[in-house]
């Protein structure tokens, strides 16, 4: 009996059918501990890239610099001129307009630090002073000509000319020492240049006639109490007319035929159905709106404007990204103040929280405009607002592409729709005065 009984349940008297069954459990819960454990470490995994990225985010600065000029690698004004020469330009409005225009970014100009920029037709020797003060000077030293930009020294409000030791006030230009000179002759002084510091940028005053500033670039609160963080910058090189760039706000037209297709696609057609940018409740107004009648004689302003505020241009928009013509993401609503002729402020709404963008637009020559975007966002919003920085990177490329090829039309042919870039271009007008330079005499002031 005790022979068949092990015959029939196993050498250890356990039937055949429950040790399979003990097995079959055993696969079954290793499989489960197996998956959990695979979970665990694709969790673990998926935690520790988004801990990372947003780490990067912090640590990682984003800085795009493309110069896309047209002439390549041959940087002088002679060969931009040449350059331009080949496409038609247009009868060009002056090249350098009235206004605030920035020459460097506050991080990169130290206290004790001059450095030489070349804009607008002029050559700045642009320092900070040893309490943090910036001081704005004509670059050329009025006694020999050498540039005091360039092997300067700041001597506590003074700029100090590196070739005979001059020093000149930085607030009011005077040479108030020669060091081999017992008397400084009271003419002896430079030109100083109106500056004022918002936002991390330092500005400069341009008037072709010499007027005092009546406005002033404003600071954005969370900027200066540094509540939002500074998240990266890009900064361009471009061939056309500064009027042109900030045109493009008042261009609702072009939002979807330049902005429309995906932002890693070119052709619109056959990817618009996965995917596409739409553009609406888009609407562009001056402060002043100098809006005709129909037969364009009569000038119409809006009611209870203020004179003060003539400088400044606003304009709305709302971005989604459609995917299947079906999903919305990416939603985004902006707001856009445009602050004289080089400046714009651009307040992005989202669902995760507000974002902002400085935009920059400076005449370093009379067809050569160098553009920055300057990104701040809360601390915690930076990953998403470093994602939406880098493809706002990539679509003003395809505005650059148009810009450095077109012609500049000084009676365009527009329809009803198109009424917006009318105005302004009459809104724009008020930034240039008799003596504002124009494209030629630009030019032959630039050559050696």
């Amino acid at each position: 009996m005790e022979n068949k009984e092990n015959k029939r349940g196993g050498s250890e008297g356990v039937p055949e059918g429950q040790v399979f069954r003990v097995h079959l459990l055993f696969f079954v819960r290793g499989q489960r501990v197996k998956k959990t454990t695979m979970a665990g470490w694709w969790s673990f995994g998926g935690a520790f890239l988004l801990f990372f990225t947003i780490l990067l985010s912090y640590l990682y600065k984003i800085n795009w610099i493309k110069d896309l000029r047209l002439e390549g690698d041959n940087k002088t004004v002679l060969a931009n001129h040449l350059e331009s020469k080949k496409r038609k330009l247009g009868k060009l409005p002056p090249v350098y307009p009235n206004g605030w225009f920035a020459l460097l970014e506050s991080s990169q100009l130290d206290k004790g630090q001059v450095k030489h920029v070349a804009a607008l037709g002029q050559n700045f020797a642009v320092f900070r002073t040893d309490n943090g003060t910036i001081r704005i000077l004509d670059a050329y030293c009025p006694h020999l000509g050498a540039n005091m930009a360039e092997g300067g020294r700041v001597k506590g409000d003074c700029l100090e000319c590196p070739f005979h030791g001059w020093q000149f006030r930085g607030s009011d230009g005077q040479c108030n020492h020669i060091p081999y000179a017992d008397k400084v002759p009271h003419i002896a002084r430079t030109k100083t240049w109106k500056s004022c510091e918002a936002n991390e940028i330092i500005f400069v005053w341009y008037h072709a006639e010499g007027l005092e500033p009546n406005w002033q670039p404003q600071t954005i609160s969370h900027v200066l109490n540094r509540t939002w963080r500074y998240h990266g910058r890009n900064e361009f090189l471009i061939n056309c007319h500064i009027q042109e760039v900030a045109e493009n706000g008042a261009d609702s037209a072009h939002l979807s035929a330049v902005h429309g297709p995906a932002i890693f696609t070119k052709i619109a057609n056959f990817f618009s159905f996965f995917a596409r940018h739409s553009w609406t409740n888009v609407n562009w107004t001056p402060h002043i709106s100098f809006l005709r009648s129909q037969d364009f004689k009569e000038i119409k302003t809006i009611k209870q404007d203020d004179e003060n505020l003539k400088h400044r241009a606003y304009m709305t928009l709302r971005h989604s990204l459609i995917l299947f013509e079906k999903f919305k993401l990416l939603q985004l609503d902006v707001n856009v103040q445009q602050i004289g002729p080089g400046y714009v402020e651009l307040m992005m709404h989202t669902s995760l929280g507000s974002m902002c963008i400085f935009q920059t637009v400076t005449p370093m020559e009379p067809l050569l405009q160098k553009v920055t975007h300057l990104l701040y966002s809360p601390p915690l919003l930076g990953p998403y607002a470093s994602m939406l920085f880098l493809a706002e990177c990539l679509m003003f490329e395809r505005d650059v592409a148009i810009w450095n090829r077109k012609k500049f039309e000084k009676q365009p042919l527009l329809v009803k729709e198109d009424k917006s870039i009318l105005v302004y271009r009459r809104w724009y007008a008020q930034f240039y005065s008799q003596h504002s330079p124009s494209y030629h005499s630009a030019i032959k002031s630039l050559q050696w």
